[in-house]
């Protein structure tokens, strides 16, 4: 069956479960995948994943077919991550291993990782830092969209981004065994 997405969104809006079925199977891959990023595991993305869809067939009437459908879905997906984020009341942690996250970064690393290798690093972030990660450098929002969005301070966002990003430092480090490596210039 082609994807006609105007028709499979009038036939959600009318209530037609096949519609419903092709519209999920046509974005549940790409959802996923965004799901993966701010879940813990993929039990917990596919749980995400779950209630997102929910919430997109309940408040599909809300489309009005400007822009980009696939967007508004997507925006659905993050909003309920975020909110499950909000939810579990957690704080930003910093109970890190006192590890060395100033280890030196070979460019080279970013040759031999796959999309599912950084998935994986992604989720082994604490909560906060996933999170932050996640909509700065994936979704694009700026800082101060990030802190109205979590409640949080601007600045905490900033401070919080740095240290994810020195905590996936460490954790490509830890993976490609490259601490004791000689640095090598990139060529």
């Amino acid at each position: 069956m082609l994807f006609n997405e105007s028709d499979i969104i009038k036939g959600c809006l009318a209530g037609e479960r096949a519609s419903q079925k092709a519209l999920y199977e046509h974005f549940a891959g790409k959802m996923l995948g965004v799901c993966m990023r701010y879940a813990k595991d993929r039990a917990e993305a596919e749980d995400m994943l779950q209630e997102g869809f929910l919430k997109v067939f309940q408040g599909i009437f809300k489309f009005k077919f400007e822009g980009s459908f696939e967007g508004w879905v997507r925006r659905i997906m993050v909003y309920n991550a975020i909110n499950l984020y909000k939810h579990r009341s957690r704080k930003f942690q910093e109970d890190l291993d006192q590890e060395n996250f100033d280890a030196p970064f070979h460019d080279n690393i970013l040759e031999r990782i796959s999309a599912k290798e950084i998935i994986a690093l992604i989720q082994h972030m604490p909560e906060g830092y996933r999170v932050i990660f996640n909509l700065y450098a994936i979704e694009g929002y700026s800082h101060k969209e990030i802190a109205q969005k979590l409640n949080i301070a601007e600045g905490t966002s900033k401070s919080q981004y740095s240290r994810s990003k020195q905590y996936m430092q460490g954790l490509l480090a830890k993976h490609y065994q490259i601490l004791n490596e000689p640095f090598e210039a990139a060529k």
